[in-house]
């Protein structure tokens, strides 16, 4: 299994706390995986390969291949339960997809020239509001994330979900939902380094 994007799983029979707790204490991860035109299947997965298969992002925003007993299927991952407290998968849950049909997903947000945004080098910071946002589309166009450039942000000003660049075929879920959704996902704001400087200077120029 060398695929990041490829999950091996075995079907399970039972389900309930008492079986998803046996099936962890055995090194495994309960999960589930449902949707299209067949019946809602259980399944485990290896906890270590999980935590692998993780740590690459576009896990998360990619359409995953879930082979069950030898039997592959497309499917993406759409919640995962993980321990308050260890660094265990608890449980995972993934949705059968259709080439066909749009799909939502959430999609996490890229912010590129951060350090060169015309508020930073005037001694703004820049801070986010979102790092990933839900879209629409079809399988096919899926993207891994969704880029948000800073360069031009001065401070005080934002970046809104209508400005973010999206590949065609793609939208923001948000944004159809009418007036009032489109909402930053990143500004330049002024930090109170530089406003304690501005403030220093204005006595010193004043007891001059």
């Amino acid at each position: 299994m060398s695929n990041v994007f490829e999950f091996v799983a075995a079907s399970r029979e039972k389900s309930g706390t008492s079986t998803a707790r046996a099936v962890r204490r055995q090194g495994n991860v309960p999960a589930i995986i449902y949707g299209g035109s067949s019946a809602p299947a259980l399944i485990t997965l290896n906890h270590n390969d999980v935590i692998k298969r993780l740590e690459n992002e576009a896990v998360y925003s990619h359409i995953l291949e879930i082979s069950v007993d030898g039997k592959a299927e497309k499917a993406v991952l759409k919640d995962l339960q993980r321990h308050p407290a260890k660094p265990q998968v608890l449980h995972m849950d993934f949705m059968r997809i259709n080439e066909n049909e749009q799909l939502k997903m959430h999609v996490p947000l890229h912010f590129i020239n951060e350090n060169e945004a015309l508020g930073v080098k005037k001694g703004g910071v820049a801070t986010h509001a979102r790092v990933e946002v839900e879209i629409s589309c079809l399988p096919s166009a899926l993207p891994e994330y969704l880029q948000v450039d800073l360069e031009n942000l001065d401070v005080g000003e934002s970046v809104h979900l209508s400005e973010i660049i999206l590949p065609e075929g793609v939208q923001i879920v948000e944004l159809t939902q009418g007036e009032g959704h489109d909402l930053a996902v990143a500004s330049i704001v002024a930090s109170r380094v530089s406003k304690g400087d501005e403030e220093e200077t204005e006595e010193e120029t004043s007891a001059e």
